[in-house]
């Protein structure tokens, strides 16, 4: 008797390596434009614990707006003095809203911000209802207007 060239436990062996195959590749892609987002707000946010006034201000679009006119500099310059007035400063973002459209998204949150000099609980704190508008510049996200409330 002939045996079949494609037995069962060949066919199975080919589907497992394509599958294999396929997870690979989908590990390599690039990452979707709703991921990169989110990577750099997280990034952000992370320059601000780390109150490094210049990488926050690597995400913000030179043609920022923010409350009252703010434009990119006023927001690097107000960073810059709530870090010289906080040695510690802390901030955790609530579940963020994305809302994605060609070129860009709307991210609502809400953000709890404290500040101190490092003793066990903060010296002050505030938490804001956040609006941020996004511009996609290449693989790039970069933020182009803020607007924040406080809740308390």
């Amino acid at each position: 008797l002939a045996r079949p060239f494609f037995g069962a436990n060949s066919v199975l062996r080919f589907l497992s390596v394509v599958l294999l195959a396929l997870l690979v590749l989908c590990g390599c892609k690039r990452a979707a434009p709703e991921e990169a987002l989110r990577r750099n707000i997280a990034q952000m946010q992370e320059a601000v614990s780390e109150r490094d006034a210049s990488a926050l201000s690597d995400g913000i679009a030179p043609d920022f707006i923010g409350p009252n006119g703010m434009g990119r500099e006023d927001a690097g310059r107000l960073a810059r003095v709530v870090f010289l007035r906080n040695k510690h400063v802390g901030v955790t973002l609530g579940p963020l809203d994305v809302a994605m459209r060609e070129g860009g998204a709307t991210v609502k949150f809400t953000a709890a911000l404290t500040g101190g000099g490092g003793g066990l609980l903060p010296d002050n704190g505030q938490v804001y209802d956040v609006t941020t508008t996004w511009r996609q510049d290449g693989d790039e996200w970069v933020l182009l207007s803020a607007e924040w409330t406080p809740k308390l």
